[in-house]
Parts: C-alpha cells; structure tokens; sequence
C-alpha cells in the first residue's frame, strides 16, 4: 500500500493484487492489536542484512517522523510505550484505514482475493517485440501487462494469517537470489531432559541480559513450558545460530562476587540470598540445577570455599545454555534472509537485472530488531519503490 500510494502520486495507473480476502491482517495483529508502527531511534544499526548499508538509503528518504507526519495528518493518536517504541491509542484498524484511504485517494484499483497463477517476463519474449510491458501477470481473474511489478509479499511467518513463499518463488523464476530463510523474533525450546526443571516454573519472568556472537539485549526473559521467550530472547533468536550456546547474565546490575563478599559471614542459604535480587521460583529451580552440574552441595554462604563461589559467580553472569531450536514460523513475528541486497539497487528497490521487477519490505533480506523497526522497513522500501516504478 506505501509502494503504490506514492507510485499514485506520480500518476501512475496501479492495481494491487492480494490472495488474502481481509486487507492487512498483519498490521491488525501487531503490537497486541495497536500496532507498534515505527520507533522513534530507527537507524540501520537496527536490522540485520547480509549488507548492513542497505537499508541505510531507504530509511533517510523516509523516517519515522515522515509516518508520524502521516498519522497526525489523519488524526490518529499515539503513545511512546518505552525505548522509542509509537502504538496507536486506538487500534491498528485506524493504520489500515489510513493506508486503504491514502490509496482511494489516488485511485488505486484493487484486486482481493485474488491468486496469482503465472507471471510472463515479456520483455524477454520474442513474440512480443517491442511491446510496452515488461511482464504478463495472469491470474484467477484475468491477465494484467505492467511496465512495472512490486513484490510485496512479506516472508514466511505466521502462515495462518496467509504468509506464504510466493515472493522468493517469483525471484527463483527471474534468477534473483535468496539468500537461506529461517523464523526470526521467535521463542526459543530446549530438549526435554536439559530444560524440564524449568518446565515448572512457566511464566515466571527475569530481567536479565542475553548474548550471542556480540550482539546483545537487556530485556525480560521468561520461561514457558517448551523453553525461552520475551523481549531480549525474540531479540537474539535473530542472530542465533542452532547448535550455538546463549549467554544469559542474569545479574547485569548487580555483581555476584560483591553480593557474597558482603554475606561471607552469614549463615544465610544460597537460594535465600539470591531470591533477594531475582524471583525466589526462578532461584530454587536454578540453583538446585547448577548446584548439581557444578557438584556443588547446598549450603549457608559462610560454608562456601572461595572457589565455589567464585564457580556460582561465575555462572550467574554468564549462565550458557543451548537451544534445540526454535518455535517456528507460526509464532515468528518475522523471517530472516530473503532476496539478496546484491540483487537490488538500495535507493529504487529494483532488480539490477531484470528492468521494472522490484521487492519491497520483509521478503528483502533487511530484518528488523523488536519494536516497530519492521513497519519502518516496510514504509520506507514502499517508499523508495513507489518514487520511481
């Protein structure tokens, strides 16, 4: 919908063509039904991309204070939640109905539901010569010919809504690369045997900090009966790679060694003492789990050697645990990887190889961090497609 109100603009004759029978219902769900349509702080440091400069063109030309300047125009009120993070007040329909009347407003025709059976390159069609359009666009309904075609068909992430591979297969048809595709900004699960402790403690949150190959996140962590989830674990499930360990500290303001110098003296329990800094659930569980890796007994601080201590210490800043994977794609609120950055021109969004094909938004290989920096993505590629197709 950006793509082809600001193509409308140009005067451009646009059609957009949805297999879905509900307009947007990505936008509808998002940010617990108020979408959380951009983030005051968005800069290219906050997606990840094969090339990290490539979004950096798209997101000048359009930032988040020109989609604010377009909410407020419509009237929408809004709310910073934390970190830069806008939702509407109301709901996300008012973000659907704005983009659906920034359309009419341009005369854009529609044409929903409708499934896309097969698209002709004609510009490579010999039968055609000369011809004005660059590709046959056949559907359930009718044929369509365009000079241009915009691939807007987001990833592979909550298929239930209609996520669907359509946009890497029209890149395989044209030779555009995609580089490989897995859930992003998803819960995390753990094999049975290594994790069932903390089964029984679903629910249960900590602040903690989670690490993995130097990207890090300071967020809520909590436990739920397959695994991980929350904030700072949807932040490093994008950057996770399987079989890799996680690093979690789980006092980042706070210093274990300090809290026990404190209390060498006391006769106070190692639960007892660390249910004062993190939920007591959360303590027991993972105290009588490490105690027993480490070889450990429970026992007051006052009877503890400076060694195991030490060990603890140790293992409260940096506790390494491994994932057996993820929950997939049905709870992932994104996809990473997609269409090569190489393949695209990082201000147009075009093909550099094939004229008038272009791919805007989450089927790109740009992903986005948790907090409204996808949607900016999705504005801002729109943008930068609809200048020129």
């Amino acid at each position: 919908m950006m793509c082809a109100i600001e193509a409308g603009k140009r005067g451009r004759s646009v059609i957009l063509i949805d297999h879905a029978s509900k307009l947007a219902e990505k936008i509808r769900i998002s940010g617990g039904g108020r979408c959380n349509f951009t983030n005051r702080y968005t800069t290219a440091e906050n997606f990840i991309s094969g090339n990290p400069h490539f979004c950096r063109s798209a997101l000048a030309r359009f930032t988040p204070q020109d989609f604010i300047a377009l909410i407020e125009k419509h009237g929408i009120r809004y709310h910073e939640k934390k970190l830069g993070q806008l939702f509407c007040d109301g709901s996300s329909q008012q973000i659907i109905d704005m983009l659906h009347g920034e359309c009419t407003a341009v005369g854009i025709e529609w044409q929903m539901p409708s499934t896309i059976k097969e698209i002709v390159n004609l510009s490579s069609d010999r039968k055609k010569p000369g011809t004005e359009s660059n590709f046959s666009v056949i559907t359930e309904r009718n044929t369509i010919e365009t000079k241009s075609l915009v691939i807007a068909t987001g990833g592979l992430s909550i298929p239930q809504i209609g996520a669907s591979a359509l946009g890497y297969q029209i890149a395989n048809q044209f030779g555009v690369r995609v580089t490989p595709l897995r859930p992003g900004l998803v819960g995390l699960i753990f094999s049975a045997d290594e994790f069932s402790a903390f089964k029984e403690i679903s629910g249960v949150a900590i602040d903690a900090e989670v690490s993995y190959n130097g990207a890090s996140f300071r967020e809520n962590v909590l436990f739920t009966h397959r695994g991980l989830s929350g904030p700072a674990i949807l932040q490093i499930s994008s950057y996770w790679q399987l079989g890799k360990p996680l690093h979690l500290n789980l006092l980042p303001q706070q210093h274990a060694q300090q809290i026990f110098l404190l209390y060498r003296r006391s006769a106070v329990l190692l639960p007892n003492l660390l249910a004062r800094y993190l939920p007591k659930r959360f303590v027991q569980t993972w105290c009588t789990s490490m105690l027993a890796r480490l070889a450990i007994a429970a026992k007051p601080i006052c009877d503890y050697r400076e060694n195991e201590l030490l060990l603890i210490a140790d293992n409260l800043h940096n506790w390494q645990i491994i994932p057996s994977g993820t929950i997939g794609y049905k709870k992932a609120e994104v996809t990473i990887g997609g269409i090569d950055t190489l393949e695209l021109s990082s201000k147009t969004m075009e093909s550099k190889h094939t004229p008038g094909l272009f791919f805007i938004g989450e089927v790109v290989d740009v992903t986005g961090h948790l907090g409204g920096f996808n949607f900016q993505w999705a504005w801002s590629s729109g943008y930068a497609a609809g200048q020129v197709v």
